[in-house]
């Protein structure tokens, strides 16, 4: 028999003999790496185990321990829960069920509520049928097939539709429940080991509120029993955690229905926390380089027209009419800086410019999607544009990178991934600008990664339409990743706007131009901020950063010298005066995670003293206000 030719993500090849299954392939690599298999790309494109391999490929095998067995392993778990419901839900209908991150999920419709009971005995009926250890078997279907197959699944009938003119139908059967999908799945329901059901949620199907009312099933699976458990945990952690909760204990911000949902509330200690990071935002970038701007919250729709969101984003932007002329309230700050850079005609000489803005900009969101400060309708984005030219792309990505390592350290993360999301090579022809600017862009994102020395996964086909980007995702302190940073170049807007400057030989050039978030958005990092310390935040970011507690109705008078003394030195500071017992309002400012409490009883007030208590029950003994003073603005030093 013939032999053929694959070639491995390293470059190198290997000759197996036509006909062979991927498995046979995987083993002559190397029996290791066959035990370790779960799924296999040829060409890039999914394919079972058993598949046969008739022609030259590119072969890439996913094990167990990477990110891409476990979106493999979900999957399959989705369609062992879905087993399951099948078996004690007669007649139950099938949507959607995918995996996601740290998980998966299915949108099942029945003609009542699954209650708490009723996910032990589905996921009961899970662990029973995994031990079987079906094989999970793939079947490539003709559109009238699967219309026979699954006529009595109308979500199903209603996908099958959609695809059969463009796409393969293919059936993946485990024991008695096919399902109408692409994969990709493990060999066997013997991988499926350790999972659980979490939650059900109502969720309409795809996404419609128009449409049929179904209930999603959420669940989280993984390769081993340390795994989950140490999910699961980090889970209650984070229920403890959570920003909703706690930004209404501490009184620092909120969502009031009487404005409508998506919309937040600074009370007067997150309006602290707020103020404290955009100063220092401000002062970061002061340093480097930026100049302020402020842009109009509304605008007509004609420069949305000229931006070309109008065309791809207008259900997602709030529009109104005035006199006959239709305006927008701004859903972004990049056309609003475009048209302050484009008030003078530039010199190569006079580049880059750099526009900084913490903007508040809306986009609707439906309802369904909000979520506390992490998911809203209104934020302040920390927005900055800028203008440069081809050579100095580089340098002003590094600086980028740089200023958000500075800041976010400062914040209190220490760790970072780095996504550079890039075109597709396959298919240049959807995307904006030349080759030879994506080449220089991509190039220069990846020398200025490379110069911070940040580890980095390349996200192959997964860049905008308008340029290649940069997002980088922070590590909380339980372990979970949440995005945040982006910079992305944009190759779109410059040429819509007429974005230029007068280059050395006296022609009028583009510019390049780069979008760049830090924050992300103020909401959702306060929101962020708020999860990471469990609420404590460290003494430079602390609504009060102190609180002043007179242990009797005497030291009263006293106690308003020493708050006095610490707001006159720019210390955030407040009194607890009420006639409690000192138990008690220690008690309070723990509650409060007050970062400092200064006790002043008759000795104190005598010596011009203050007794020390730390948040979390550190006694630090008593010493002069002065130096207390002193000690605190030491640690309002973000940087320090």
């Amino acid at each position: 028999m013939a032999a053929i030719s694959l070639t491995l993500p390293d470059g190198s090849k290997k000759e197996v003999e036509r006909g062979s299954t991927v498995r046979d392939a995987i083993t002559a690599i190397g029996p290791g790496l066959a035990r370790a298999a779960v799924a296999a790309k040829l060409d890039g494109r999914w394919e079972p185990l058993d598949e046969p391999i008739e022609q030259d490929a590119a072969l890439e095998v996913v094990t167990r321990n990477s990110d891409e067995g476990l979106f493999v392993l979900r999957h399959s778990t989705a369609h062992l829960m879905a087993y399951a419901v099948q078996e004690l839900f007669p007649g139950a209908r099938f949507g959607f069920g995918p995996p996601v991150e740290n998980g998966f999920y299915y949108d099942i419709q029945v003609d009542r509520p699954f209650t708490e009971d009723d996910l032990a005995k589905i996921e009961k009926r899970m662990k029973e049928l995994a031990k079987s250890k079906f094989p999970i078997t793939r079947e490539k279907l003709d559109p009238n097939t699967a219309h026979e197959r699954f006529g009595d699944q109308p979500f199903k009938v209603e996908q099958i539709d959609l695809l059969k003119e463009n796409n393969e139908l293919f059936a993946y059967q485990m024991g008695e429940f096919v399902d109408l999908c692409e994969g990709p799945h493990v060999p066997n329901t013997g991988e499926l080991k350790a999972f659980k059901l979490l939650s059900v949620a109502g969720a309409y199907w795809r996404g419609d509120e128009t449409r049929e009312q179904l209930q999603r099933i959420y669940g989280t699976s993984w390769y081993s029993k340390k795994d989950l458990d140490a999910y699961l945990h980090q889970l209650e952690e984070a229920k403890k955690r959570d920003h909703r909760k706690l930004g209404g204990e501490l009184d620092l911000y909120g969502v009031q229905d009487e404005a409508g949902g998506g919309l937040a509330f600074y009370y007067p200690k997150g309006s602290a926390l707020r103020s404290t990071l955009i100063d220092f935002w401000k002062d970061e970038h002061r340093k480097a380089g930026y100049e302020f701007v402020d842009t109009p919250h509304i605008s007509k729709s004609d420069l949305w027209h000229t931006s070309g969101h109008m065309e791809f984003y207008k259900d997602n932007m709030y529009t109104f009419d005035i006199e006959d002329q239709e305006f927008v309230v701004k859903p972004m700050n990049c056309p609003g800086h475009i048209l302050i850079y484009k008030r003078k005609l530039w010199s190569y000489r006079e580049l880059p410019v750099r526009y900084a803005e913490l903007g508040t900009v809306y986009r609707y969101e439906r309802s369904g999607t909000l979520h506390g400060m992490l998911r809203v309708r209104g934020f302040t984005q920390d927005d900055a544009h800028i203008f440069c030219t081809p050579d100095q792309l580089e340098g002003e990505i590094v600086g980028v990178l740089e200023l958000m390592k500075r800041i976010l350290t400062a914040a209190g993360f220490t760790e970072f991934e780095v996504e550079l999301s890039v075109r597709d090579s396959q298919d240049k022809s959807k995307y904006a600008g030349t080759d030879e600017e994506w080449e220089a862009a991509e190039k220069s994102l990846v020398h200025a990664i490379e110069h911070m020395g940040f580890p980095y996964k390349r996200m192959e086909g997964e860049a905008v339409f308008y340029g290649p980007k940069i997002d980088v995702k922070l590590v909380d302190a339980i372990g979970r990743r949440w995005q945040c940073s982006t910079t992305q170049f944009d190759f779109n807007l410059p040429r819509r706007f007429g974005v230029e400057y007068v280059d050395a030989d006296g022609e009028r050039k583009n510019c390049f131009m780069v979008h760049r978030a830090i924050y992300g958005s103020l909401e959702r990092f306060i929101g962020m901020l708020t999860e990471h310390y469990a609420g404590a935040f460290p003494t430079w970011l602390a609504p009060v950063q102190a609180t002043v507690l007179p242990v009797s109705e005497h030291q009263v008078d006293y106690a308003k010298t020493v708050v006095a003394q610490l707001l006159q030195s720019g210390l955030r500071a407040q009194l607890d005066a009420r006639d409690e017992k000192i138990g008690r309002k220690i008690r309070e400012a723990e509650l409060a995670k007050v970062p400092a409490m200064l006790v002043v009883g008759g000795r104190e007030a005598e010596s011009g003293t203050a007794t020390v208590r730390r948040h979390g029950g550190a006694d630090e003994g008593t010493a002069p206000v002065h130096e207390i003073v002193q000690r605190l603005l030491d640690e309002s030093r973000p940087l320090d």
